[in-house]
């Protein structure tokens, strides 16, 4: 028997605040000035989704521990101008959270500070405060489940009473390793085959979102 659903976990970037665009376009140019050619695609493919940790990792990986150092400094500087730029809540996303009548929290691969920042630019914060969960938090990023069982334990709800709302591969996996119910948001930077498989529904529209939930 189907669990009816219980929580609602809210990846951040690119599901709440339209920062994977930004983050990806910063990506390509930090790795065109230092040494490592990547194309839009590819930072997807790669970073989105994944922690600052992973992320630093890889490009130490390729690069050299001295200058991934540099590119996750220039890229947190370059990312908090970007966001007091242009950051806005991703389309559609404000009327869904309106008509979602369910527990929320989120649950996101940035650092607290990092989410601090983008919901706060957004006027997204306080709708989420003491409910705000770090893959800081735990020992494994997504694709792990870690991050998703220690929101759902935090929140009090059973993992199969939970459905998780992401736009990246690494997030719907780590959903599914989880036990929960995904909802791959292919309105974004990942295409939607990315996206699907086992107890996951895609979909393009934000404010489909609260209907997609009441039918499962």
């Amino acid at each position: 028997m189907i669990k009816p659903i219980e929580l609602v976990i809210f990846d951040c970037d690119g599901v709440l605040v339209d920062s994977e665009r930004i983050a990806a376009r910063l990506q390509v140019a930090l790795g065109a000035e230092l040494g490592w050619p990547l194309s839009e695609d590819e930072v997807v493919g790669r970073f989105i989704g994944r922690s600052h940790a992973a992320i630093r990792e890889q490009v130490a990986d390729r690069l050299g521990a001295a200058t991934a150092a540099i590119w996750a400094e220039r890229f947190e500087e370059l990312h908090r101008e970007a966001v007091d730029a242009e950051l806005a809540p991703v389309e559609g996303l404000v009327e869904a959270l309106d008509a979602i009548t369910l527990p929320t929290c989120v649950a996101s691969s940035g650092s607290h500070d990092k989410m601090r920042h983008t919901l706060g630019r957004t006027g997204l914060y306080d709708r989420f405060a003491g409910r705000i969960y770090s893959a800081t938090e735990v020992a494994r990023g997504k694709p792990a489940p870690d991050l998703f069982l220690h929101a759902a334990r935090s929140m009090g709800v059973e993992p199969a009473a939970c459905v998780v709302v992401e736009d990246s591969g690494p997030g719907v996996r780590a959903a599914r390793a989880a036990g929960m119910r995904a909802f791959g948001y292919a309105g974004g930077l990942t295409p939607a085959e990315r996206l699907a498989g086992p107890d996951t529904v895609v979909f393009h529209d934000m404010r489909k979102l609260p209907a997609l939930i009441t039918e499962r």
